[in-house]
């Protein structure tokens, strides 16, 4: 079976020069882990997480002892915490395929690209298990 199958076609994109605080308001948002960043013509040039996110924002963020520096961490824009070139797949990819890169490359989720490089999906690993449960 193909990837195209068992894929999230909803993709949500970012640019990466957009802000964290739009990022943050994402994921707050919305129930998903991944934020697809693209450039201005929608090729995929990156993939931001919501570890990602934690990591890039001050931990006192949102709490009594935050401050204008912690505050300021929103700031930061997208390309300063992205991971650049993820590996990527074709919607006629193989599950098998997806399932060996997710446990080779130690990612939690793949990008699904078109000829042209412009993302059509995603595929994680709680997309396989799903494919896996109602088979």
């Amino acid at each position: 079976m193909a990837v195209g199958n068992i894929m999230t076609a909803r993709v949500v994109t970012v640019e990466m020069d957009d802000r964290l605080e739009v990022v943050k308001g994402i994921f707050d948002a919305m129930n998903f882990h991944h934020l697809l960043v693209v450039d201005q013509h929608q090729k995929l040039i990156g993939i931001v997480s919501d570890r990602d996110l934690f990591r890039g924002l001050s931990p006192y963020l949102g709490s009594a002892a935050e401050t204008a520096r912690d505050h300021a961490t929103l700031n930061k824009r997208v390309h300063q915490i992205m991971s650049r070139n993820p590996i990527t797949l074709h919607a006629t990819s193989e599950i098998a395929e997806a399932v060996k890169v997710l446990l080779t490359d130690r990612v939690s989720c793949i990008p699904i690209v078109d000829d042209e490089f412009k993302p059509v999906g995603i595929v994680s690993w709680r997309d396989v298990l799903r494919s896996l449960a109602a088979a």
